[in-house]
C-alpha cells in the first residue's frame, strides 16, 4: 500500500491524485485528520485512516508492514520535530518499506529556525534505521501566486529579499510528480534529492511578467526586513507568520532558494513548470 500523510492539504491533494493516474486507487490510503475532508478520495475507493501528528495514540493504526508511505511535513512551527518523530516511530513499529518525507532544499542557511526542525526530522529518520528518501523541497510558485489577487489589487509586491534575488521554484505539481515518481519507482533507498525548479527567476521579472499580462503596472517594492515586518503586522498578520514570511525572504536573499542541480527535472521525465504559466493561471482567476 503507498500511504500519504496530510493528503487533504496543497501538496497531499496533488500527489493522491497523481498516484490515483498511476494505480489503482485500492494500492493507495491517505492519513489525514479530518475524515470528512477525505470523503472524496474514499469515493474513488482510496483507503482513508485517520490521524494526527500531534497525538502519538492515533498514529498506531495508520500504517501497515510494507507500506510506502510519504510523510508530507506539518504546519505547527515549534512542534514539528516531536510530530514528525511520532510518525517515523509509528511508521518503525508497523514495520513500513520505505518512508519518504518532504524536507527543505539543503541550501537554506544552517541557523535557520525553520530549516533547523527539518534537519532535525531528516536525523531521527536516518539514526531511526528506516530505508528513506529525503525529498528536499525547494519554493513554490504558489507561494508568490496565491495571494495574487491581492497583490494585484494593492499595485505590486512588497519584499525584503531584494529585487533582483532568484528563486529558482517550481509548482506543487511538479513537487508531487517527483513524490509520486520515488513512491512508485525503484532505485530511491537511502537518496536525497534537492528539489527545484529549472529557471531562478527575479522579483523584478516576476513583476514585469505580471505587468505584462496584466497591461498595467504592477510594481516590486524593496524595503528592509524591519519595515517589511511593520508592514505585514500593519496588515494584521500574525505575528508568527510575519517572522516565517520575513526569514523566507532572508533566505532569498542570501541566494539560497536559487539552488538549481536538475533533480526534479530528472525525476518527473520532463521539464519543469516555468512561473509564467503559474502567473497565467492564477491572474485567470484573479480576473474571473
Amino acid at each position: 500500500m503507498i500511504v500519504v500523510t496530510a493528503a487533504t492539504g496543497a501538496l497531499g491533494t496533488h500527489v493522491v491524485e497523481q498516484l490515483l493516474e498511476r494505480v489503482p486507487a485500492d494500492r493507495v490510503a491517505v492519513v489525514v485528520r479530518d475524515e470528512a475532508k477525505a470523503a472524496p478520495f474514499a469515493e474513488r475507493g482510496v483507503e482513508v485512516r485517520v490521524a494526527d501528528y500531534g497525538e502519538p495514540d492515533t498514529l498506531k493504526g495508520a500504517f501497515g508492514e510494507g507500506d510506502k508511505v510519504l510523510l508530507i511535513s506539518g504546519s505547527e512551527i515549534g512542534r514539528r520535530v516531536k510530530q514528525h518523530s511520532a510518525v517515523i516511530d509509528a511508521a518503525k513499529d508497523a514495520g513500513v518499506a520505505l518512508l519518504a518525507y518532504t524536507s527543505v532544499l539543503g541550501e537554506a542557511a544552517d541557523d535557520s529556525p525553520l530549516a533547523d526542525e527539518h534537519r532535525a526530522t531528516e536525523r531521527y529518520l536516518i539514526d531511526s534505521g528506516l530505508p528513506y528518501v529525503l525529498l528536499r523541497n525547494g519554493w513554490y510558485h504558489e507561494v508568490a501566486t496565491g495571494q495574487l489577487d491581492r497583490t494585484v489589487a494593492a499595485g505590486g509586491i512588497i519584499t525584503s529579499a531584494g529585487a533582483d534575488s532568484r528563486v529558482a521554484s517550481a509548482a506543487r505539481a511538479d513537487y508531487a510528480a517527483a513524490a509520486v515518481a520515488v513512491l512508485t519507482g525503484e532505485g530511491h533507498v537511502n537518496r536525497t534529492y534537492e528539489l527545484s525548479g529549472d529557471a531562478a527567476w527575479s522579483f523584478a521579472e516576476y513583476g514585469a511578467e505580471v505587468a505584462r499580462r496584466l497591461g498595467r503596472e504592477f510594481t516590486v517594492k524593496a524595503v528592509s526586513p524591519e519595515v517589511h515586518r511593520e508592514i505585514l503586522l500593519g496588515a494584521g498578520v500574525p505575528a508568527s507568520m510575519v517572522d516565517v514570511l520575513v526569514e523566507v525572504d532572508g533566505e532569498i536573499a542570501l541566494g539560497h532558494l536559487a539552488y538549481r542541480n536538475g533533480d526534479l527535472s530528472a525525476l518527473i521525465g520532463r521539464p519543469t513548470t516555468p512561473i509564467a504559466d503559474a502567473v497565467a493561471a492564477a491572474l485567470e482567476t484573479v480576473e474571473a
